[in-house]
């Protein structure tokens, strides 16, 4: 394990439990004269490497397999605490570790500190037998003083034999050694602690670290992310120089944030729903029996909102919601085991380069299970049992001059009822602007308020003059008491809707010849006609009225200057005027802008009930489903967002490029396409999709503090918004059109490659055709996004890389190898990661529960990453590989999970594994998660 630590909630945990812990320290202690660097926080206050020569086995006739263990103790501490380990080398008695020991500034050390480095050989890696092969000790003052920083010492077994040396070489102490003061006249320890200067030898690059943001002090990063882990590692390059590489994991309380928000909003959405329904008003018995048994659908699913967010609010856990959770009920809105996964890598000359990949486990309702399959079937199921029933609603009354609704005046419908709501809302608010200005008497404040509410009245009443709109007053009439009443009385079967379960569906059929309404009532469409024409004239009324008022206040004007001061200064009454003369005109407006919106709004309502009643359960079980889908992908998408806003935040191109075409979200899932996972991958592939319906806004945050830095969700599921508060500075670095207040929209794409051993099931007795479904359709709109990118936006937008392959190049490579049918394609996974990379975009990684599989993706981008991008020797790539999959973070994070270091594979299922997704010896077995 690389110098390891872990901030938040789970610093108390015992050694046994968290190897990586370490303790809050003040910040008395800036730095270790090496490397303590004040302007980066992430810093290490010492980090060095160790190698071994000359190791000595006691069965002369094999090499060892060794690692080494670092362990401190600190006076007056009378034991040893375990800090790290590093990876373990094979078969060599000269190993070379890559995984360094870091100490951080959180870290208890100083001068007095002790540190032991034991050496083990391990036997047998995958039964974890090992002995310790010997050690050795030296105090942190002796590293410091070492005129080169370097330690040689000798390892000693228990029986104080030798069995080999070891070196330790600390990092960041050979520059501009003597602009410092001499370790040998600092003082030991000031209240305690050591205090000395901060090595300025890194300071000179920190202008191309300023874009770097630290998840641990970052004002914006810290209020969203926490329990961060870090390990360090140093690996050599072509040119002979090494790469510092610090990879970090961290947890987000959005995980539980989001989901109580999101939960909310869909309490009060059908809650709204019921009410509306409710506001309908008298109707006639059968409709009045269709509209209680709808009602009473819709309260069984706010029921288990309520309980799910009181669940929710009641939750007192950890930030993340562990692998073996997610089928826990209380708590399956939130995403099971999200993380962002980051990797900082610096290289000779300082230049600094940040790499996130947000890991999730696969957005699903494991709550309700796969039995029935997953949203994309259930979708399908549901689309055919509405046009079943649109198809015996047409045949049944095709005799009858019945109305009948097609699909798209249910899209209409729901389209009305958003635009009224929104514009009735704007005029009153405007009505009320303009007789703010007639009070005050402003002639320019009335002219242009004016002009607004001119403009909202006269789009509302567009809305609603629309033959939907009075066909459906017309069917709402119909259904009144009244309307039966006044009709020659019917026979018991003339009329009436019969209602019964069918498959947990509740159904609707109407019959006789007068089923639904007649269009042949009482009440003709020219009444409709006048409602929203009374509306016009009313507006018409007041642009007349304030034409008149303001003719007469400039009359004056044109004669002399004077008369116009009089007439400011005139009487109260006389202030008054503009007042007195609107205020009647616009309650008129007011009241017919009600009227009219309330009999169009009740219209569509009830066309909705009509449409939806025979379909009513299993539309809203089928919602339920979705909704919690769609929470789990939204959290991931909304942590992805702001980290990425964060780290470009003086990336004008790229700013740029989310202003105007939107940001790329790239989803990376390892599923398999058999059993209960195929249903997941089609519940996962829906929710991302549904992203395509959320838009972003970046504002200024009305605080400091934690909470104010959190974002806020508003909408419903026709669209919600996610409002970015930055603090000040930030904000103020944005452009013009984000700080204005422009949408930022997403543009979601889904690669999915199974790679496990249930995948080589399906490839050869089973079915991969929606796999194949899911990558056409995304490598169609990743083109697409590239193509909208060309048109509007210049190259340099984007960021540089060192690959020799161009981007229209890539995306051709990642179209060949989607046409093409190969089982256990990888390089889809690859060239979409590379492609997202070079266009700006987030990247996503899932597999079921984020820990195991997506721990060897990660691990295996990171180090692709390097070799690319960052020039790390080839010859190390494999070395490199183990050592992140045994030491780093991810290790670390199936502890998290399920209390075991150990990635949950067995020996069998990994030859089913493509080669680079195998982890090494020792780091698996059969756990329960």
């Amino acid at each position: 394990m690389a110098g390891g630590r872990e901030r938040g909630a789970r610093l108390q945990r015992p050694w046994s439990v968290y190897r990586a812990n370490t303790f809050e320290l003040s910040n008395e202690m800036i730095g270790l004269a090496l490397a303590g660097n004040s302007q980066d926080p992430d810093e290490p206050v010492l980090e060095f490497s160790v190698a071994c020569t000359e190791l000595v086995t006691p069965a002369l006739d094999r090499k060892p397999n060794s690692f080494v263990a670092a362990s401190c103790t600190t006076p007056p501490q009378a034991f040893w605490t375990k800090h790290a380990q590093t990876e373990v080398i094979e078969g060599t008695s000269n190993p070379i570790f890559l995984s360094s020991i870091a100490f951080f500034q959180e870290s208890n050390i100083n001068q007095q500190t002790q540190v032991k480095l034991a050496v083990y050989d391990v036997k047998d890696r995958s039964q974890g037998t090992m002995y310790m092969l010997g050690s050795a000790l030296f105090p942190v003052k002796e590293l410091l003083q070492d005129k080169n920083h370097r330690l040689h010492l000798v390892l000693r077994s228990a029986e104080n034999e030798r069995v080999g040396n070891i070196n330790v070489v600390a990092w960041q102490m050979e520059e501009k050694r003597d602009q410092r003061t001499p370790v040998a006249r600092l003082p030991d320890t000031i209240n305690g602690r050591t205090v000395l200067p901060v090595d300025e030898s890194l300071t000179e690059s920190m202008g191309v670290r300023t874009k770097y943001a630290s998840l641990c002090k970052d004002t914006l990063l810290r209020s969203v992310f926490g329990g961060t882990m870090s390990r360090m590692y140093r690996f050599p390059t072509t040119d002979g120089n090494h790469l510092r590489v610090l990879e970090q994991m961290a947890e987000s309380v959005l995980s539980l944030n989001i989901p109580r928000q999101y939960v909310k909003l869909l309490l009060e959405e059908d809650a709204a729903r019921v009410c509306e329904l409710e506001e309908l008003g008298e109707l006639s018995p059968c409709w009045e029996n269709l509209r209680r048994q709808i009602v009473s659908q819709y309260q069984t699913i706010i029921l288990t909102y309520q309980e799910t967010l009181s669940d929710l609010n009641d939750y007192r856990g950890p930030s993340f919601k562990a692998s073996n959770l997610k089928a826990e009920r209380r708590l399956e809105f939130m995403p099971t085991n999200l993380h962002v996964q980051r990797m900082r890598v610096q290289d000779e000359l300082g230049f600094d380069h940040t790499y996130d990949v947000i890991t999730i486990g696969a957005p699903a309702a494991h709550c309700q299970g796969f039995k029935n399959n997953g949203l994309r079937k259930l979708i399908q199921k549901f689309e055919e049992a509405k046009k079943h029933v649109y198809e015996e609603e047409c045949s049944a009354l095709s005799s009858s001059q019945s109305i009948v609704y097609i699909p798209q005046d249910i899209v209409r419908a729901k389209e009305i009822i958003a635009h009224i709501n929104t514009l009735k809302t704007q005029v009153s608010y405007y009505a009320e602007r303009l007789s703010r200005a007639a009070k005050e008497r402003s002639a320019n404040g009335l002219e242009r308020t004016l002009a607004i509410l001119a403009d909202k009245t006269r789009q509302l009443v567009t809305v609603c003059d629309c033959k939907l709109l009075a066909s459906a007053i017309q069917a709402l009439n119909a259904a009144r008491p009244e309307y039966i009443a006044s009709k020659a009385s019917p026979s018991a079967d003339s009329e009436q809707v019969v209602l019964r379960n069918d498959q947990d569906t509740l159904l609707a059929k109407w019959s006789g010849r007068n089923s639904r309404s007649s269009l042949h009532a009482d009440w003709h469409e020219e009444e409709w006609e006048k409602v929203w024409l009374n509306v016009d004239k009313s507006l018409e009324c007041i642009i007349q009225r304030v034409d008149k008022l303001l003719q007469k206040e400039r009359r004056p004007s044109d004669s002399s200057q004077d008369s116009t001061q009089t007439d400011q200064q005139g009487s109260a009454s006389k202030k008054g005027e503009w007042s007195e003369a609107l205020y009647p005109l616009l309650t008129t407006l007011t009241e017919c802008v009600a009227m009219m919106s309330d009999k169009a709004k009740k219209s569509m309502v009830f066309l909705l009930m009509q449409d939806g009643a025979p379909t009513i359960a299993m539309d809203l079980t089928l919602q339920y489903r979705r909704d919690v889908v769609f929470c789990q992908t939204l959290t991931a998408l909304i942590c992805g967002f702001i980290i990425k806003l964060r780290n470009c935040l003086r990336d004008d191109g790229f700013l740029r490029q989310l202003y105007t075409i939107g940001l790329l979200a790239q989803f990376e899932s390892l599923l398999s396409t058999y059993g209960e996972e195929l249903g997941m991958l089609e519940d996962m592939s829906v929710g991302i999709m549904d992203l395509r319906n959320v838009t972003f806004k970046v504002t200024q945050a009305t605080g400091s503090s934690a909470p104010d830095m959190l974002p806020v969700i508003t909408g419903n599921r026709d669209g919600f918004n996610v409002r970015i508060p930055l603090p000040g500075t930030m904000f103020d670095a944005l452009p013009r059109e984000i700080q204005n207040g422009m949408l930022l929209r997403v543009q979601p794409v889904l690669f999915n490659v199974g790679i496990n051993e249930q995948q080589t099931l399906a490839e050869k007795f089973g079915d991969t055709s929606l796999q194949e479904i899911i990558n056409l359709e995304s490598l169609a709109r990743l083109n697409s996004y590239y193509e909208q990118f060309k048109e509007v936006l210049p190259e340099d937008c984007l960021p540089r890389s060192r690959s020799q392959t161009c981007l229209p190049e890539l995306l051709r490579f990642l179209g060949q190898n989607v046409h093409a049918r190969k089982n256990k394609n990888v390089d889809i996974l690859w060239q979409a990661a590379e492609i997202c990379r070079r266009l700006n975009g987030v990247r996503f990684t899932s597999c079921k529960s984020a820990k195991d599989r997506t721990a060897m993706s990660v691990t295996l981008e990171q180090c692709l990453i390097l070799q690319h991008e960052h020039g790390m020797a080839p010859q190390v790539f494999t070395q490199a590989l183990d050592c992140m999959r045994s030491e780093g973070c991810r290790r670390e994070n199936t502890m998290k999970n399920i209390g075991s270091r150990k990635y949950a594979f067995n020996s069998l299922q990994l030859k089913a594994f493509p080669k680079h997704y195998r982890p090494p010896d020792g780091t698996f077995g059969k756990v329960e998660t």
